[in-house]
């Protein structure tokens, strides 16, 4: 079965998310998970895809302009109706709007008719109730990417159950 995870990075630091996340799927057995930027997305493999995750940067406490003008310009040719959605961001600072991001992100996979993914608690620790989010260091020295690498792949492998499950 095929996943996707499409992304827009600006310096580097949610195209890491993403590839976590790529690699927790790919964990389950009978998954093949890619991740894209925005600007390289193989539709065939998306189209093809049972589950997309799709993340950004918090900007200004929403998704990035290039990630709006993406969703509303080409991911509804992808064919994204019932498939699994699910989405992650990262931000500068703690509280930089990164919960914000994920539930615009995820009301756009509900539009588009996608069926959207949540652990939520129901799997205990890390608890990811809407996804996943990691918080840079280049404002807040205390922080860092890699502090939250173990979140985005296990997110990663859930939401690759959740895959498997229902359309495996």
């Amino acid at each position: 079965m095929k996943l996707s995870v499409i992304y827009h990075s600006k310096t580097g630091n949610t195209q890491k998310a993403a590839e976590w996340i790529a690699e927790g799927m790919n964990e389950v057995s009978g998954v093949q998970a890619m991740c894209f930027s925005i600007s390289e997305v193989d539709s065939d493999f998306v189209k093809e895809s049972a589950g997309v995750v799709i993340g950004c940067p918090s900007y200004a406490a929403t998704m990035t302009p290039d990630m709006r003008s993406w969703l509303f310009t080409d991911a509804g040719k992808l064919g994204m109706a019932g498939k699994l959605g699910g989405a992650f961001a990262t931000e500068q600072y703690t509280h930089g709007g990164a919960e914000l991001v994920i539930q615009s992100i995820l009301t756009d996979e509900l539009v588009f008719g996608m069926l959207c993914y949540s652990g939520g608690g129901s799997f205990g620790h890390p608890v990811i109730h809407i996804g996943p989010i990691g918080v840079n260091s280049n404002v807040e020295e205390h922080n860092g990417m890699e502090k939250y690498r173990d979140n985005f792949r296990i997110y990663g492998k859930r939401f690759a159950a959740k895959a498997s499950e229902l359309f495996g």
